[in-house]
């Protein structure tokens, strides 16, 4: 027994044969599985695997083809997410359903069937966020909130509707490695008191840390099941993609003499997106060779960086400079004429024109560096060879290249506009979210260029909000917060503590270490 886990007895959730399809896919096939009171239990299984159809039809979201669900032995069809909140089910959703211009309460009240009078409600809320340890102040606009305290406002919410089952959809995204500790504790304690939760994550660690038993998905299927502690991350990851995963080598790099190939210096400027974050004294240099992690809970000022340092946002004199000259006037092909790329976060919209054919995006952004233009002609013929030459090196899963970009899923987008950005020869490489939506394999192999661009003697800035992406490929690491940027620091010897408090805005040392039972966090020693 663990937990409220009782071996042999009746599953909270059984679920048997849940089919469902849509035109063209099939996204559950035969899926069956149960999860056992107090039991926390992981959903694996890589984008396009089928578990957010899973849990839709477990929430009343979507209604399967075929296959039964059963809710402590009696039939559970939930018609709507209504019917499923009846039934004891509660989900905690990847992107936050939350009005900025309310209050906790006020959000809270928006989310429940038959809400108590708000001076009761605020009582409740204030009681179980401590109970729970998620602190909240039911007064506060959710505008002034962090994105962990946003984060306790959508789990306390659930908390107050006493769920038997608590869906957790990518729950440690927008956390840094302190606020996953206060996380993993409120976890543990629900589970402790006969409440099963159903976890999806691709962070593998955190699912050895925290879950009993794991489902592995692949292509709609159920194509394994494991009890997480006993198995290496990697060794889930490899039931997820069904093939062997080689991680990342560095080459020997080239590094470059004299001036850093990019240098800022000073960099503060304004946001241009509506409620983004303005930049504030900046400053890092990135040799030749060298690779540049910058973390951050998302919205601390990564796009505005991204933004900045390839041109689409102006600066002041002397903020940025690259080769040994003040680039910050300098727009964006102007910067690529330099060896500038960069892949920004918005794929669709920002890296891609989503009507526009994979072709005419590989002209966009590859006509300088790769002379897909001669004489104000473009050359269509080397321009579609281009674009199959990213296609092939890429795996990405298209028609052809004649096809449109928003015809692509996420993950085959994301692919190609990467891949596009590291095929022209680059001598500074600015990313955001790198393999944002891509499999275990392409991830791997994604990273895999980016080490090997970094050797060619290419200055690399990835900005990332998965640590351990930033940790396997970085020489150094920052993070940012509040528009603000910690003093780079190498990633050898670099602990998880340290570096949630770079995360939180701390520039000194020495994080409190984590409670007992919380995730082994030993220092990083990559090779």
């Amino acid at each position: 027994m663990r937990d409220g886990q009782v071996t042999g007895e009746t599953p909270l959730l059984a679920i048997r044969g849940l089919t469902k399809a849509y035109p063209g896919v099939v996204a559950n096939a035969d899926v069956s599985f149960r999860i056992a009171p107090g039991e926390v239990h992981a959903l694996l299984g890589e984008n396009g695997a089928g578990k957010s159809t899973l849990v839709k039809a477990i929430y009343g979201l979507v209604k399967p083809d075929a296959g039964e669900m059963r809710m402590l032995g009696a039939p559970y069809a939930p018609a709507d997410p209504r019917a499923a909140r009846a039934a004891g089910v509660a989900m905690v959703f990847q992107h936050f359903s939350l009005f900025e211009a309310l209050t906790v309460a006020e959000n809270v009240a928006l989310g429940m069937e038959d809400p108590p009078k708000p001076r009761d409600l605020a009582r409740r809320i204030a009681e179980v966020s401590r109970a729970y340890g998620l602190p909240l102040d039911p007064a506060r606009l959710v505008g002034d909130l962090s994105a962990g305290e946003r984060q306790r406002v959508e789990i306390v919410r659930c908390l107050l509707q006493d769920p038997k089952l608590l869906i957790m959809d990518e729950p440690t995204s927008v956390l840094t490695p302190q606020e996953v500790e206060i996380l993993f504790a409120t976890l543990r304690q629900l589970s402790a008191e006969g409440t099963a939760i159903l976890y999806i994550s691709h962070k593998l660690e955190e699912i050895r840390a925290l879950c009993d038993g794991a489902t592995i998905l692949r292509r709609g299927k159920v194509v394994g099941a494991c009890t997480p502690r006993e198995v290496s991350a990697r060794e889930m990851a490899e039931m997820m993609v069904g093939q062997t995963l080689t991680p990342p080598e560095r080459g020997q790099p080239a590094m470059a003499e004299g001036e850093p190939a990019l240098e800022v210096a000073g960099l503060s400027v304004a946001s241009p997106i509506p409620f983004g974050t303005a930049l504030k004294d900046i400053r890092f240099t990135v040799a030749a060779g060298e690779v540049l992690g910058i973390a951050g809970v998302a919205g601390n000022g990564q796009d505005e960086l991204l933004l900045a340092l390839s041109g689409e946002l102006a600066t002041a004199p002397a903020m940025i400079r690259a080769a040994g000259r003040d680039v910050g006037a300098l727009g964006p092909n102007a910067r690529r004429r330099l060896g500038f790329v960069s892949a920004p976060e918005e794929r669709l919209g920002h890296a891609a024109v989503p009507a526009m054919s994979l072709v005419e995006n590989a002209l966009l952004s590859g006509a300088i560096r790769r002379g897909l233009v001669r004489m104000g002609l473009i050359d269509w013929k080397k321009t579609r060879a281009f674009a199959e030459e990213v296609i092939a090196d890429y795996d990405v899963r298209t028609p052809g290249p004649g096809a449109a970009a928003r015809s692509l899923s996420g993950g085959n987008l994301q692919k190609f506009v990467v891949g596009r950005e590291l095929a022209q020869g680059p001598k500074v490489i600015l990313i955001n979210q790198p393999t944002w939506g891509v499999d275990a394999a392409a991830a791997a192999a994604i990273r895999q260029v980016i080490l090997n661009r970094a050797a060619e003697g290419a200055a690399v800035v990835v900005i990332s909000q998965d640590l351990d992406e930033l940790l396997e490929i970085s020489d150094r690491f920052a993070a940012l917060n509040g528009g603000r940027m910690t003093s780079p620091r190498p990633v050898k010897g670099l602990t998880m503590d340290e570096i949630g408090m770079m995360m939180g805005g701390a520039h000194g040392m020495g994080a409190a270490a984590p409670e007992a039972g919380g995730i082994a966090h030993p220092q990083v020693t990559r090779a």
